[in-house]
């Protein structure tokens, strides 16, 4: 067996570009697409792999195929070098946006943000006095070992919620393969070598993540991958399939080139249970020949919330309506799907969502992960007083049925635009139409930023 492995190891070497195919259309019953030369994959440098004797359990060959087809519906795909190269990294330390990770514009873009999100309730409302009074500043006094600590918490998180709150699962990337690949299994090099530790307390997970967080982190590791075997592995592979409806049968869908990841993927992340869609709880839906099981929804609150907005499904009225278990999470913090993109919305006042009194007035910061944002941005959020009879920025309530602002020619802030003629994304930003699906009819002021989105 060893001889076989040896071979094997030649022939990535002497081939590194054969590891990555990736086919233009997604048909279950296409036949491997042919080879592309692209970008040769990153190795992993030894300082980020774990020795033996750290314990855990090896992959099995059944469980890398599982893997594989959890995420891309069959064994011959694997990740590209986007995805290889994406990690959790910071902005610079005790900066502006030392609070915020840099986040890829590919398929791992999503996966980054959520965490980001969870980074932000860390720092935010974990571990300061309840009295203490939160402001951006405690955003940007934030040290290189208060980064690796949010993080690590962060990343616990998810991996605990998707185990149920019962166990967690950690895979990181051990010196020598682990298993002989079958036949019909593309090679590369690093799933192979996959070490899994798991763990039945919560605190558990978040200190072992903490003490290997440079494979998270660090250039080379294969950290986003890294986390989202990590993900699957604690939810289990039978129970997302569980999870999962007619509508979805794996987390990530070719896109341009790309592997992009779906909403049952997010919803995992932000719930810890691989839902397909964003509406509450199960809808039951007339076809022919009938659905074996409705179509899921969200079940419960998350901690973080989720907000969706995109102009050309509001064209095409396919706007999906978020529900509100997602709208409405424990914490003031929401991944908003923005024509596309991901990003970050969130609030430095916790009791924005236990207080209707708040919610006349409120600030809202926001953060895009993209290099171009200095700074985070200040919206503030209101009541337009030249509206007649208004009472108050109207959010819907935790249990009530999830209405979208449909009809954009109905709302009197369509009214005070004064470029009628020009770019509708100028009239009506995308980002504040964002906010608008959780407080209807809000003005919104930019304050000194120059509106984008």
């Amino acid at each position: 067996m060893s001889d076989y492995i040896e071979l094997l190891q030649l022939e990535v070497n002497k081939n590194p570009d054969r590891l990555l195919d990736v086919g233009n259309e997604e048909d279950p019953e296409e036949a491997p697409p042919p080879c592309r030369a692209l970008p040769p994959p990153c190795s992993i440098p030894r300082r980020l792999v774990v020795s033996p004797g750290l314990g855990g359990t090896p992959v099995t060959p059944q469980l890398t195929e599982s893997l594989r087809r959890i995420l891309f519906g069959r064994t011959f795909h694997v990740f590209n070098y986007e995805w290889r190269k994406s990690s959790f990294v910071f902005r610079d330390p005790n900066s502006d946006l030392s609070y915020a990770l840099e986040t890829d514009r590919g398929g791992a873009g999503p996966i980054q943000m959520v965490v980001q999100a969870r980074v932000i309730k860390h720092l935010l409302f974990m571990h300061q006095n309840s009295l203490e009074r939160r402001t951006l500043h405690s955003l940007s006094a934030v040290g290189q070992e208060q980064q690796e600590r949010a993080l690590a918490a962060a990343l616990s998180d998810c991996l605990w919620s998707a185990g149920q709150e019962l166990s967690a699962t950690v895979a990181l990337v051990a010196e020598n393969y682990c298993i002989t690949p079958p036949l019909d299994y593309k090679l590369d090099n690093f799933t192979e070598k996959l070490q899994l530790f798991t763990f039945n307390r919560k605190e558990d997970v978040r200190k072992f993540v903490l003490d290997h967080i440079q494979c998270f982190k660090e250039e080379g590791g294969h950290g986003v991958i890294l986390f989202l075997y990590s993900l699957i592995c604690s939810r289990t592979v039978d129970r997302l399939k569980e999870d999962l409806d007619s509508s979805t049968h794996h987390l990530l869908h070719l896109s341009l080139g790309n592997f992009i990841c779906r909403q049952a993927l997010l919803n995992l992340l932000l719930t810890g249970r691989a839902c397909p869609h964003v509406f509450n709880g199960a809808v039951h839906v007339e076809e022919r020949p009938p659905a074996e099981r409705p179509l899921q929804g969200v079940l419960c609150r998350s901690d973080v919330g989720y907000l969706h907005w995109s102009r050309e499904q509001m064209e095409r009225d396919t706007l999906p309506q978020v529900g509100s278990m997602l709208k409405t999470p424990r914490f003031p913090i929401w991944v908003c799907c923005i024509n596309g993109s991901c990003s970050v919305l969130f609030s430095l006042n916790r009791m924005l969502l236990s207080d209707w009194k708040m919610e006349h007035l409120f600030y809202l910061y926001y953060y895009n992960g993209q290099s171009s944002q200095r700074s985070t941005v200040r919206l503030t959020v209101g009541e337009d007083r030249d509206r007649p009879g208004w009472v108050g920025v109207q959010s819907y309530p935790l249990f009530a049925s999830s209405v979208l602002c449909a009809d954009t020619h109905s709302h009197h802030w369509e009214a005070s635009s004064t470029d009628t003629e020009g770019d509708p994304e100028k009239r009506f930003p995308s980002l504040e139409m964002t906010i608008r699906t959780k407080w209807a009819g809000a003005a919104i002021t930019w304050n000194d930023t120059l509106p984008f989105y």
